[in-house]
């Protein structure tokens, strides 16, 4: 999610974790940078896949900042976005763009550089590279060249969302964006219906009151929790069905960066056939095979096509 927060940065402290190793050197020159200590050293070569902040400048990693400082060149979704990161911790760092339309010419040439010896950073315009970006491409062809692959963990959109939502973190699944049109949306969304884990997806703000409502007509009137500006000034996480949330937007249109997490179904015992069929009976006089089906699967726990399959045999009886 993109990174519009240049707030000052002024951490009190760094800390070293003497117990974990990492694949940089133990060499040590310090140098003080916006009032927090970048340690300047050798690094190995590899491929370095940096999480950097969703929104506030100060969620970053003092391992991260190391490793933008040392490295021989930094790749990122957007230069701009990447120069005011650095720009806030005096980092003097190459830049070069890696995004969607350029990795067919420019994954190539990072693969020889990191073959030649160099060091590489990726990172995305917020939040950890590889999730909903085209960095995984440049990890797999690495890997495929037995060259390393090193993880710099921080931010994530979706971490943040999911822990902030007070909804189980038991099980969950991330989506990415659904299809922004309805009938597409509504697919993708019966393909996850019975997932027994709780479902993350990012929106825009412009599409967010259509997609609740395909999400309900899908998904049933689950709870959900709205999360956006994640980190920013303008942070806020609404919570409730999600028929209560579409008339929150109803009244107060959102803006700006927005993450969905909705609860997994309900558990419930399966009905048996029996059941099914006799529940069926009346509403096969009155409605289509379909409409029927749809209805008797939300309450039997089982999949509609399996539903519609027994309707269909009922009424050639």
């Amino acid at each position: 999610m993109p990174n519009n927060n240049t707030d000052p940065i002024s951490p009190d402290f760094i800390s070293e974790d003497p117990i974990s190793p990492d694949p940089i050197s133990a060499t040590r020159q310090v140098q003080s940078q916006n009032g927090l200590e970048i340690q300047s050293k050798p690094i190995e070569p590899g491929l370095y896949v940096v999480a950097t902040p969703i929104g506030n400048l100060r969620d970053i990693t003092l391992r991260a900042l190391d490793i933008l400082t040392n490295v021989d060149l930094v790749l990122a979704e957007d230069t701009r976005r990447a120069r005011v990161l650095l720009g806030a911790y005096n980092i003097k760092a190459s830049v070069s763009a890696y995004h969607d339309h350029n990795v067919a010419k420019k994954l190539p040439s990072v693969i020889r550089d990191i073959s030649e010896g160099k060091s590489v950073a990726l990172i995305s315009d917020a939040g950890t590279p590889l999730v909903n970006d085209p960095g995984y491409k440049l990890a797999r062809a690495c890997i495929a060249e037995g060259l390393p692959v090193f993880a710099a963990p921080g931010a994530s959109a979706v971490l943040a969302g999911l822990v902030s939502s007070g909804l189980s973190p038991a099980r969950f699944m991330f989506a990415g964006f659904l299809p922004p049109k309805s009938a597409a949306r509504q697919t993708a969304l019966r393909e996850v219906e019975t997932v027994p884990a709780s479902l993350i997806y990012f929106e825009t703000a412009k599409r967010i009151k259509a997609c609740l409502g395909d999400m309900q007509s899908v998904l049933g009137d689950r709870q959900i929790a709205i999360a956006r500006e994640l980190t920013k000034k303008y942070e806020e996480v609404l919570r409730g069905s999600i028929s209560e949330l579409i008339a929150q937007v109803d009244e107060t249109p959102l803006r700006g960066e927005i993450v969905i997490i909705i609860a997994p179904p309900e558990t419930q015992e399966k009905w048996d056939e029996e059941t099914i069929r006799a529940a069926l009976l009346p509403l096969l006089e009155t409605q289509g095979v379909k409409r029927a089906a749809a209805q008797i699967a939300e309450k039997s726990g089982h999949k509609k096509r399996d539903v519609y399959a027994i309707a269909l045999k009922l009424k050639d009886e």
